[in-house]
């Protein structure tokens, strides 16, 4: 008997049907059979099918002698199914590499519920949507099983078939099959939810939920809409017949009329001249219905269902009607609003801008004001330190206030203080570009710290670069660093190519950069307390991987390797850390399986620890493809690897300033399997790794002596001349007069 019985009915997809097939015969976990049920198709799917079974014998077809829609496929399906859970995959989509294993581990690990819910993204013809609304609520089950009649709220999540793993014998004991018609879904998935006495949730996106162009029936407009009607029907018979079930009929009341009710609003399923009988058959739904005492819920909906009592079809259609005008009212109420506040604020920072300079103000901010982070966090804590009579003030965005260090001077973006903090500094310092709304004023002094050294093309480099460049605007890029007075470089390629990429007046400042200080002069018990801070077992090697960004697919993330599959190799007495790029810290990818397996102990994601210099201190081991992370890791001396398995790719479609696998700082690997020979043997940290390193930090930690931020602070707030550097190495003269703008265009 197989675990998994993966259910598939097909129907004139025959152009999605390989890709949906092969994801699930390509999972890593193997123990589950397909039934495959041909509805009956039209096209090439009969013999793509059969093709498939006969190449591999976990394939199973049931051809139906005529077509008979999705539900009752699906039941022809489930009755040939002895899986110990079952599955619905519709065919136009397909499973997320991992899934099956992530979900026979959860359902071991919460000893086989009733029902386990997964999650999924929408798959749009020109690309991958966001996260989905029930991303949340899968997070907050967390690893506890549960019953709706406890949490309600979990009746919100997506109600479709193919998002849940189901146990055979509690389908088959409710006898729980799907009814002919459209939105054959519902009166299913809340029968079980409500039947079910454990339920777990899984925080993985399983699914690629497919949005075709063309095609999808429950987007096109027409009267088989009225199909859910006798869906719910159904349900609320059940509900009626059974009396231990009454606490259920209220949340299931709302939920059906908002379903309901968001069927009728939408253009792209009930025509305009079907919804005055749309609208009545919701409203004799109602009134058969509706439980004594129901409460409807606060907001527009809940309005719309109080409608439903009294008012006509014509009554509810103005109510909309309103509702519309008012939202317009509403919204050029809120644009002359803004418009007049920022011309208030406009006038309050010309007004405070008239006023001297402050010599003791600085601000600073960070990765788009994210945060007390990297370089400028460093620049600021050593100017409290040693120049404690500039005050500075950092600005972050709102949602970032509550974790701030304690004590720590702020403003937000656009508030009245902001614009008199921003009107009166003298010092700027950040490691992004200031907004364009913010004037130079004479005697201010700009400092750009940058993000690190740069591989991959940058600013005006970019040009030549389309795909890359996409959604950056180069020349207002160079207008705003047109005001920068120093950049502060770590090695000579960076001075080299931060004046290519930026052809603007500032000077290049050999300073080293400020947030590698603590790496330069980390010791045992910093790099323990790192990996503490992580939960890394005592003892462990700690192999970090820290991905990069591809511009060559939308939406920046791409699956280079099975991590589950990383981490099992690297075997015991090793700690899996997975860094992702800032940029795709918010988006599906830790939905594709990170959280997941973070969550289950298999690695430790570490994309949300705001220090990135913390993480770097607990790594044994950096295995990286094209991160600059490589060039900050360099400073503790230990093993780098490359995995540069799509290096042409990456290189043609970003940009690079010269080729990494060429000159890498340790060894490179190809494909997963050398990667994953280059730990089983031993062979990533040998004396080939190490020289290689030795070159790499000869050229890239040029600069990087454990003073940088010292000597910015020394340099460019103080007017002090640092010592020189020890062996010789070139120390950065000072500037002669701090608040005035370097006439020469770099400082050597």
């Amino acid at each position: 008997m197989p675990r998994f019985s993966i259910i598939v009915p097909v129907f004139k997809v025959q152009g999605f049907l390989r890709e949906c097939l092969d994801s699930v015969l390509g999972q890593s976990y193997t123990d589950f059979e397909v039934i495959a049920v041909d509805d009956r198709s039209p096209d090439g799917c009969p013999a793509i099918l059969d093709g498939y079974a006969g190449r591999d014998a976990r394939v199973r077809v049931l051809h139906l002698p005529e077509n008979v829609g999705l539900g009752r496929a699906r039941n022809a399906g489930l009755a040939e199914a002895s899986g110990d859970y079952v599955l619905f995959l519709d065919s136009d989509d397909h499973y997320t590499p991992g899934l099956l294993a992530a979900v026979a581990a959860r359902l071991e690990e919460s000893e086989d519920p009733d029902i386990l819910v997964f999650d999924h993204v929408r798959t749009h013809w020109w690309g991958r949507g966001g996260r989905s609304t029930a991303a949340d609520l899968l997070a907050a089950a967390g690893t506890d099983t549960f019953s709706v009649r406890e949490h309600p709220e979990y009746l919100h999540l997506f109600l479709v078939a193919w998002n849940k793993a189901y146990r055979r014998d509690f389908f088959l004991k409710h006898e729980l099959r799907y009814a002919p018609g459209l939105y054959e879904d519902a009166p299913v998935t809340y029968r079980s939810m409500v039947l079910a006495d454990r339920i777990a949730c899984l925080e993985r996106i399983g699914v690629e939920y497919r949005q075709r162009r063309q095609g999808a029936i429950t987007k096109t407009p027409g009267r088989r809409h009225f199909d859910i009607f006798p869906q719910y029907e159904g349900l609320f018979a059940f509900l009626e017949a059974s009396p231990d079930l009454a606490w259920a009929r209220p949340p299931l009341f709302e939920r059906a009329l908002d379903h309901m009710l968001f069927v009728l609003a939408r253009e792209d399923r009930v025509r305009p001249a079907d919804r005055p009988d749309f609208y009545r058959e919701i409203r004799s739904f109602h009134a058969h219905h509706v439980p004594e005492g129901f409460t409807p819920p606060d907001g527009w909906r809940g309005k719309e269902m109080r409608l439903l009592a009294t008012a006509s079809y014509a009554s509810y259609a103005v109510a909309r009607g309103l509702r519309d005008v008012r939202r317009v009212a509403g919204a050029g109420k809120r644009r002359v609003t803004g418009a007049a506040s920022r011309r208030a604020q406009r006038a309050w920072y010309g007004a405070r801008s008239r006023l001297p300079l402050d010599p003791h103000l600085a601000v600073y901010s960070a990765f788009s004001h994210r945060g007390v982070l990297g370089d400028p966090a460093a620049i600021h804590a050593k100017a409290r330190e040693i120049a404690p009579h500039i005050r500075g003030v950092w600005v972050v965005q709102e949602d970032a206030v509550d974790a701030l260090p304690s004590g720590t001077d702020f403003v937000t973006p656009g508030s009245r203080r902001y614009h008199e903090v921003m009107a009166r500094a003298s010092y700027w310092v950040n490691n992004v570009n200031w907004p364009g709304t913010l004037a130079k004023r004479p005697g201010s002094v700009h400092v750009q710290t940058h993000q690190g050294t740069p591989l991959k093309y940058m600013a005006a480099d970019l040009l030549t670069k389309p795909g890359a460049r996409h959604g950056f605007d180069v020349p207002k890029m160079l207008w705003r660093a047109d005001r920068w007075d120093y950049s502060l470089v770590a090695n000579r390629h960076s001075e080299l190519v931060w004046e290519r990429a930026y052809p603007c007046h500032f000077t290049s400042l050999r300073t080293g950069s400020p947030r590698n200080d603590v790496l330069v002069n980390a010791d045992g018990a910093a790099t323990e307390g790192a990996r503490a801070r992580l939960g890394v077992p005592a003892g462990d090697t700690v192999v970090l991987y820290a991905p990069t960004r591809r511009e060559y697919r939308r939406g920046g993330h791409v699956d280079r390797m099975d991590l589950a599959r990383f981490a099992r190799d690297l075997g015991p007495g090793h700690t899996l850390v997975v860094r992702l790029h800032p940029s795709l810290a918010t988006g599906t990818a830790r939905g594709m399986g990170l959280a997941d397996l973070h969550r289950r102990g298999v690695l430790i994601d570490a994309t949300d620890e705001p220090h990135v210099e913390d993480v770097l201190l607990a790594a044994d081991v950096l295995v990286t493809d094209y991160s600059a992370l490589m060039f900050d890791y360099a400073n503790l001396d230990r093993p780098i690897v490359i995995h540069a398995d799509d290096w042409g790719a990456y290189a043609a479609s970003r940009g690079a300033y010269f080729d990494i696998t060429a000159d890498a700082p340790g060894h490179v690997s190809r494909s997963y399997r050398e990667l994953a020979w280059l730990f089983a043997s031993g062979t990533w940290q040998d004396g080939e790794s190490a020289r290689s390193r030795a070159g790499f930090r000869e050229r890239f930690c040029e600069f990087d002596d454990g003073l940088a931020a010292e000597r910015v602070v020394r340099t460019l707030l103080l007017g002090e001349r640092m010592p020189e550097r020890p062996g010789g190495v070139e120390r950065v003269p000072a500037p002669t007069a701090p608040l005035a703008r370097p006439r020469s265009h770099s400082m050597r």
